[in-house]
């Protein structure tokens, strides 16, 4: 087990990756807190959590909401010593071309993807800093390393990430504590479920793989990133594509 009795804080962990990457951890040896911002998908990843022998519980976090957060943290601290892992995933998509978008779509995928993510990072960069270990692991998008028609909004949050994660690794490697990002492809969660199928197949036409990624995949990888077999990866930005970008 590659994280036995690790604490790792997931965002957006209710459904998606964030559910995969709960479950992957639990699998691995992890204690898990669950965050996502409805009750109901919270209570099915601890459940499945727990289904599997693991520890694991859950709270209510909106990102946006720094005192919130700083709660939370105080929270998993009294409950489990230490805080081991961040994981941010939390994410939104509002998509319009430039001459269409709001400032509404603009501002709340900023908040809430980008602004989120260093809510949370602040909440638990103490914590870390005291323990003098720590590993924190973004995630970006293949759209935050080349752009994307139509995502004005989201390519900046997920460009910006990016950027923190580089950041972080310079101020924080000192001190014990690993930063690093993970940029999807396309991959089989709710968000694309909603596409058409034609649409569907057209996208898994553009990757090598011949097919779309799974949220286990995506799982597989912050999990490796988490351990300490990536214990000298520090700054990195790691692509799950299936090639897609060659």
């Amino acid at each position: 087990m590659r994280l036995l009795n690790k604490v790792a804080m997931i965002t957006g962990a209710g459904r998606g990756i964030g559910q995969a990457t709960a479950l992957k951890f639990i699998r691995e040896g992890a204690k898990v807190v669950v965050c996502d911002i409805k009750q109901e998908w919270i209570d099915e990843t601890v459940a499945l959590c727990l289904a599997e022998g693991g520890s694991a519980i859950g709270r209510i976090a909106d990102v946006r909401n720094r005192p919130e957060l700083d709660a939370l943290v105080e929270f998993i601290v009294a409950h489990w010593g230490r805080i081991d892992i961040l994981v941010n995933n939390a994410g939104i998509v509002a998509d319009a071309q430039l001459k269409n978008m709001t400032d509404e779509q603009f501002d709340r995928v900023i908040d809430i993807n980008l602004k989120g993510v260093y809510n949370c990072t602040r909440a638990v960069v103490n914590q870390m800093i005291s323990q003098q270990s720590g590993v924190i692991l973004n995630a970006s998008s293949i759209v935050g390393l080349y752009g994307n028609f139509g995502q004005t909004n989201y390519a900046a949050s997920k460009f910006a990430v990016i950027g923190m994660v580089k950041t972080w690794a310079r101020e924080l490697g000192s001190k014990g504590i690993r930063s690093n990002a993970v940029c999807p492809g396309f991959i089989a969660t709710s968000i694309l479920g909603a596409m058409p199928e034609k649409v569907v197949e057209t996208l898994e036409k553009r990757v090598p793989m011949g097919r779309l990624g799974k949220p286990e995949e995506v799982a597989n990888t912050f999990a490796f990133l988490a351990s300490d077999e990536a214990s000298y990866i520090n700054g990195a930005v790691l692509e799950v594509s299936g090639g897609l970008t060659i």
